[in-house]
């Protein structure tokens, strides 16, 4: 048997990552489905570090079967896909890549935040379609000045913050704890701070602990007259419940990157022209990407020349 790679890729990565991972470090990528089974069989001791995306992940079960696995570098800022908490049990580290993706991840929000209320994309369509010609686009509704809550104000949801300051808007947080050195109105709870706001922008950290943190009784909450922003993760909203408000007018829009089962989106959202629909692009710019990229590289030689990571994810380092 040869020797088993130090290096695995974990799902599908950018390209070009994927090639240097092979052709520098000569990764292996863990093929998919039950071919998965003799490849881990054959190769899975060995394997020091696992390269993989916030979209994949390594499972408890992956890891398991990985017995010599010393670190999961993450190419993205989310990694609730990966099984944390087993990680740290196993003494196993895991990175991801903050910072370089706040900008555009924050620039998202904002954008989905005109759209929705102002009905840009649902404009564009009515153009399109000629109705132009039968009578004017129905009046909106303003972003400036609007109350804006935050759930999560952490690095994007700061970026995010200034960003919607400088259109006069009021900005209200909640956080698991109150962020010192901001301005902001801080809420106890997610159900408060969406009483007390026109829009709601979501960029809490995905994970078990943040599953439905905005369910039912946030969205009513937040009301007939409020918007709904998403730039997180699609677990953290109740997207049964944000259906059956949007349907039934308790809740006026909402402007959402992520999904709860992505690519899979649901066809009365899709059929709504009160909601704006992206396909997770939030940090999706070349500037961007090839940062981030550049981080992962960084990651996986700081843990291959010393055995630790330079971005470790904070479940990590407590």
């Amino acid at each position: 048997m040869t020797e088993a790679p130090r290096v695995l890729q974990v799902g599908p990565l950018k390209p070009s990552l994927s090639e240097t991972l092979r052709t520098r470090y000569r990764a292996l990528e863990l093929p998919p489905g039950e071919a998965s089974e003799d490849f881990l069989a054959e190769h899975g001791a060995g394997v020091t570090a696992a390269v993989t995306s916030g979209r994949t992940g390594v499972d408890a079960a992956l890891m398991e079967r990985l017995p010599d696995l010393r670190a999961v570098i993450n190419f993205g800022v989310g990694y609730d896909t990966t099984d944390v908490a087993r990680a740290v049990k196993r003494g196993i580290t895991v990175s991801n890549t903050p910072d370089v993706l706040t900008d555009c991840v924050a620039d998202t929000a904002v954008g989905l935040a005109l759209d929705v209320t102002r009905g840009l994309s649902a404009a564009d369509r009515f153009v399109r379609r000629g109705d132009w010609a039968q009578g004017p686009y129905p009046l909106m509704h303003r972003l400036s000045g609007r109350r804006i809550g935050i759930l999560g104000l952490g690095r994007i949801g700061q970026a995010v913050a200034t960003r919607l300051s400088a259109f006069g808007c009021p900005i209200s947080y909640h956080s698991r704890r109150e962020v010192p050195g901001v301005g902001y109105t801080y809420a106890a709870t997610p159900r408060e701070l969406a009483a007390g706001v026109d829009v709601l922008v979501v960029t809490a950290a995905g994970g078990p602990s943040s599953t439905h943190l905005v369910d039912r009784e946030v969205l009513e909450a937040l009301g007939a007259d409020g918007f709904l922003v998403n730039v997180a993760r699609g677990s953290v909203v109740d997207e049964e419940a944000l259906v059956e408000l949007l349907l039934a007018g308790r809740l006026r829009g909402a402007g959402l990157d992520v999904f709860a089962h992505e690519p899979q989106v649901p066809q009365a959202l899709l059929d709504l022209d009160s909601v704006v629909l992206l396909p997770h692009l939030g940090s999706g710019t070349h500037e961007t990407r090839a940062a981030m990229e550049q981080m992962v590289l960084d990651n996986l030689d700081a843990f291959l020349e010393r055995g630790s990571v330079l971005t470790p994810v904070p479940e990590v380092t407590r």
